[in-house]
């Protein structure tokens, strides 16, 4: 690079794939791990009745909407997954890469139930676990996705450009122009 040139913005979607995969990982495991131990028992308390581990299994939306509509939320996930691998062809920008990395975990997480757990063929019932009085009752994918959608909320309210496409020869060795 010589002087006056600006630096090369290098992509980031390894870091949205590690973030993807970890959030994927961990909430899959989870998942597993509480069908395994809990479903069937009586709530472990955590904080005492405030947070509880109860397995549900819910077939709709956040606070259990559209329990008649489970296929519709499976094309969303879908859709939302398809529409961040589209996206990280562009992405230079490591706080988006974490932000649709999680998003993209997450989505994928809850895809997995959809499609894999009783009744299956896309209409499967979501794990969920981790039960807060008053709220809801939710799993680490729907945490990643709020935590991903919250971060993307704040970057884009900041002006934080996912970047621009980055050619092969951008990220080429640079070369020393004569001078």
């Amino acid at each position: 690079m010589t002087v006056g040139e600006a630096p090369v913005k290098r992509r980031r979607v390894w870091v949205l794939w590690c973030v993807a995969g970890l959030a994927y990982a961990v909430d899959l495991g989870s998942k597993l791990a509480v069908v395994a131990w809990l479903e069937g028992r009586a709530a472990v308390p955590v904080i005492g009745t405030w947070m509880e581990l109860r397995v549900q299994r819910n077939p709709g939306a956040a606070f259990s909407m559209g329990r008649t509509t489970t296929i519709v939320f499976t094309l969303v996930a879908a859709g939302v997954a398809v529409a961040v691998v589209r996206v990280s062809r562009r992405l230079t920008s490591t706080p988006w890469a974490v932000s649709l990395g999680l998003i993209l975990g997450g989505a994928v997480g809850n895809l997995t139930d959809r499609v894999f757990r009783s009744p299956g063929g896309m209409r499967g019932a979501v794990v969920d676990f981790i039960s807060v009085r008053d709220f809801s009752v939710m799993n680490l994918a729907d945490w990643a996705i709020t935590c991903g959608c919250a971060l993307a909320v704040l970057l884009s309210v900041r002006g934080q450009a996912l970047g621009a496409a980055v050619s092969a020869a951008d990220t080429a060795a640079p070369t020393a122009s004569p001078s």
